[in-house]
């Protein structure tokens, strides 16, 4: 049987040792030049036209889910972990992420990827 003083310091220990007692880090908040580049190229590859993304100009699209909020999502596409790295590859070729999505690629490149996913992660 635990004594009560073991259990006091071992399940602190075995969650922080399997990373659950530490927040994870978050990304720190992209600069206003970067958000702003981002919010100029969604509307620039014209992912209005599917999706509705507050902030861009005519992006109402209702053909796929909104992107309101979308700085709070899990995942992407309902499949990969949402984080900045996954989201921008996940812009340039979908495909290669989610085979059968039917996300098309835009032509977007790498660079523009980055930035339009900063924006889209500041979403909350």
């Amino acid at each position: 049987m635990l004594r009560p003083s073991f259990a006091l310091w071992i399940v602190p220990a075995l969650l922080a040792a399997c990373g659950l007692g530490e927040k994870e880090t978050e990304t720190p908040p992209a600069p206003r030049a970067v958000l702003q580049r981002g919010q100029q190229l969604l509307a620039q590859y014209q992912c209005g036209s599917c999706h509705a993304i507050p902030g861009v100009a005519s992006a109402g699209g209702q053909v796929t889910s909104s992107l309101a909020g979308f700085g709070r999502r899990s995942y992407i596409a309902g499949r990969l972990a949402n984080r900045p790295d996954l989201l921008a590859q996940w812009i340039v070729q979908p495909q290669a992420l989610v085979p059968g999505t039917l996300m098309p690629a835009m032509g977007v490149a790498p660079a523009d990827a980055q930035a339009m996913a900063a924006y889209l992660l500041h979403l909350q």
